[in-house]
């Protein structure tokens, strides 16, 4: 079981069945806080949740997912968010990773394998940021020592 299971994930697709698979490969993966969304905007209004980890299909209904991640990365610019697509599209994959995306994850036979590699450098990242923080004794100790 990984270090960040008891971080918020969101999984934001407007087709269920997908939403559903991703749901067991993040499950799997050991993340026990799992939501599910069918539309951008219903993710967009439930960010007071503060997910850590968003899944979140790039073509959707009303609001795409492009959209989606812009406004996610202002209200909650830490957010880890794997952008999943059934379209290979280089552009794509290159704007959203310019606008904070962690991954870009095409909705195929690998899919599963992708997204674990994904939480896999969640796990890494946060892993290398905890052992960037120095304790708060380790603090104290060099003021006034």
């Amino acid at each position: 079981m990984n270090s960040n299971a008891n971080h918020k994930c969101f999984i934001v697709d407007d087709d269920v069945f997908t939403a559903n698979l991703f749901e067991k490969v993040v499950s799997d993966y050991g993340y026990t806080d799992v939501t599910m969304f069918t539309s951008g905007v219903d993710a967009l209004n439930h960010l007071h949740l503060k997910p850590k980890v968003i899944l979140l299909d790039i073509q959707m209904e009303k609001l795409n997912g492009f959209e989606v991640l812009k406004k996610i990365k202002r209200v909650l610019p830490d957010a880890y968010i794997i952008m999943v697509s059934g379209q290979e599209d280089m552009k794509m994959a290159l704007d959203t990773l310019r606008y904070g995306a962690l991954d870009y994850v095409i909705k195929n036979e690998n899919a599963d394998k992708e997204i674990q590699k994904a939480l896999g450098k969640i796990d890494v990242i946060e892993e290398r940021l905890v052992k960037q923080k120095p304790s708060f004794l380790k603090r104290m100790t060099t003021v006034f020592f």
